[in-house]
């Protein structure tokens, strides 16, 4: 069994839900891509539309400039476009969108792990006492039993005392005043 170092089990799909949706919403730009030759620049002072048309270019939309995405950064730098104003893929969402967008969707995956995780431990937990609690109510039980022996023991023993005296209880105190 070879390994490569990584430990658990490898996940099947590369695609995080943040990748998926982003995939989704630039699946049409990328089929509607013009040719690979022309540059970004010359889309300059167009249409947002006629920017995307081209993958690798990016649209920003306060000075309508078409410029080449830097693929070295996963955003585009301040310097080239505001997020709020830069747009890729599509021209009806801007990077500071997907970001804040991502953000909740990630957040509440992690949150919905965490629910599910929580809940499964608790339905685990009081489906079956652990150790201790049994260990605890087993040493309760037998004291209860002994205490309830040395209860019965005493009053035998005091009866036997009160029998050789002559105190010995009636089972009814108040039989010897129903005769009178």
């Amino acid at each position: 069994m070879a390994s490569d170092g990584a430990r658990g089990p490898k996940p099947r799909w590369g695609l995080s839900l943040g990748g998926a949706a982003l995939l989704l919403l630039l699946l049409p730009a990328a089929a509607a891509q013009g040719p690979p030759g022309v540059a970004c620049s010359q889309n300059t002072n167009k249409t947002c539309e006629e920017c995307l048309k081209n993958v690798s270019c990016l649209w920003c939309n306060t000075n309508k400039a078409c410029l080449d995405y830097p693929v070295t950064k996963i955003l585009p730098p301040g310097s080239l476009c505001k997020l709020s104003s830069a747009r890729w893929g599509v021209c009806w969402v801007n990077f500071e969108a997907l970001i804040i967008t991502m953000s909740v969707l990630g957040g509440a995956v992690l949150l919905g792990v965490a629910v599910c995780c929580c809940c499964c431990c608790r339905r685990k937990k009081s489906r079956k006492p652990d150790k201790s609690e049994e260990k605890a109510m087993r040493e309760r039980e037998e004291r209860r039993i002994r205490q309830e022996e040395r209860r019965a023991e005493m009053k035998s023993r005091h009866d036997e005392i009160r029998k050789k005296y002559g105190l010995f209880k009636e089972e009814n105190p108040y039989a010897r005043f129903e005769n009178n």
